[in-house]
């Protein structure tokens, strides 16, 4: 089916079908977006959840009142479509104050700011049901190597997660942080640029039990990154708390194109891994990931308001056709046949055999003395086969 479902859990921010197309070298070509009018557009295309930054939703600098309103004619239009917010996170790049970061900036005042702006939003996050705080540090970061201490960078950067960690603790909210790696742009160089520098990052917090990551597609890929490979790693340290579906063609800027509309094989490898890649006791396999799939992408700046509605459904469409399509592959015999002959399933066969000790490898002959390492050598693995398979179903061939 390729008709979207409350169950397929899809999930839009406001500033995807709501971005202006406005970019570093061109205005706006189209017109602002009612964030209520976008929260019911998606409704009626078949998504589960929308996600904003506190800007998107309530403008910079908004009074006290304003802020109500506007959050509650947004409450209205949850509750009149039944959509749900299972993410949110803060602006902290837009405006002129946060120049120079948010929590690394050089200005301690720019950082006690930027902690009381999450603080407040944590509060919103959790009367809307929030489970995910999404920490994109676009700001944190520099082009000067000698303007930033990175290491006292890092110190500030873990004082303001954990502070906030412990916020949410104290306060009972239930909520899960997830970092967004990204290397670079619009800092010439930002701080916890790929995912691995995300999770040791994590590593070294206070609470980093309830931190994680929020790949995105193309950030990762701007690194020149496998980002299935990435989300694997992810799933892998248990730290896959969110993630961000676009489509990027290389190392260039972010392109932010619709999911697939870029490297359409890496694509078909996630949704074929976080729909079957958790193997069952019977041999039968499930998805590996449960949370929103989420696309953080945005219009092309050449669309028109329907073109915009257009490509928010182009997203789920692909999602859903290249879930058909990794069913398919799962199912079909010759890859079965393909992958047992890559040895695919053996790697999940820890190399020790189990209690044996060191003493013990060393003293086996069969596994250095007397090994074949030459005829061993010989083995094909078969991968071609396998890769073509993939493309076969991929391309709807099989």
């Amino acid at each position: 089916m390729t008709q979207p479902t409350r169950e397929d859990r899809f999930s839009f921010g406001l500033w995807t079908v709501g971005w202006p197309a406005r970019d570093p070298f061109g205005d706006a070509t189209r017109p602002a977006l009612d964030p209520v009018e976008s929260v019911h557009r998606l409704a009626e295309l078949g998504a589960w959840g929308v996600t904003f930054h506190d800007d998107d939703l309530v403008p910079f600098g908004s009074p006290a009142g304003e802020r109500d309103r506007l959050i509650a004619r947004f409450r209205t239009a949850l509750d009149e479509t039944g959509v749900v917010v299972p993410m949110m996170t803060t602006n902290l790049f837009t405006h002129p104050v946060f120049k120079d970061g948010a929590f690394t900036s050089n200005d301690r005042g720019v950082r006690r700011f930027a902690l009381r702006k999450v603080l407040r939003n944590l509060d919103l996050a959790a009367e809307l049901g929030a489970s995910t705080y999404v920490f994109w540090g676009g700001r944190e970061g520099a082009e000067v190597d000698a303007g930033k201490d990175i290491r006292a960078a890092l110190d500030r950067y873990r004082e303001g997660v954990d502070l906030l960690a412990a916020y949410v603790k104290e306060q009972g909210y239930g909520i899960r942080f997830a970092i967004e790696p990204k290397p670079n742009e619009p800092r010439g160089d930002i701080l916890l640029p790929t995912l691995g520098h995300a999770l040791a990052f994590i590593a070294e917090l206070e609470h980093g039990d309830i931190v994680g990551v929020n790949p995105e597609v193309g950030h990762e890929q701007m690194a020149g990154l496998n980002y299935s490979a990435g989300i694997a790693q992810a799933l892998w340290a248990g730290k896959l708390f969110h993630l961000d579906l676009n489509g990027q063609r290389g190392i260039k800027y972010d392109q932010d194109l619709i999911f697939g509309h870029g490297d359409l094989i890496n694509a078909f490898s996630l949704v074929d891994l976080i729909e079957h890649g958790a193997p069952g006791p019977d041999g039968s396999t499930g998805p590996a990931y449960d949370g929103p799939r989420h696309f953080d992408y945005k219009p092309l700046r050449t669309e028109d308001a329907t073109g915009v509605w257009a490509s928010a459904a182009a997203n789920m469409r692909t999602y859903l056709l290249l879930r058909e399509r990794a069913a398919a592959f799962r199912a079909d015999p010759e890859v079965a046949q393909a992958l047992a002959t890559s040895g695919v399933a053996d790697l999940g066969r820890p190399t020790l055999n189990p209690g044996e000790t060191v003493a013990e490898l060393v003293a086996d002959r069969s596994a250095f003395e007397d090994y074949d390492a030459d005829k061993a050598g010989e083995r094909g693995y078969g991968y071609a086969r396998l890769g073509q398979l993939a493309v076969e179903h991929l391309m709807g061939a099989r």
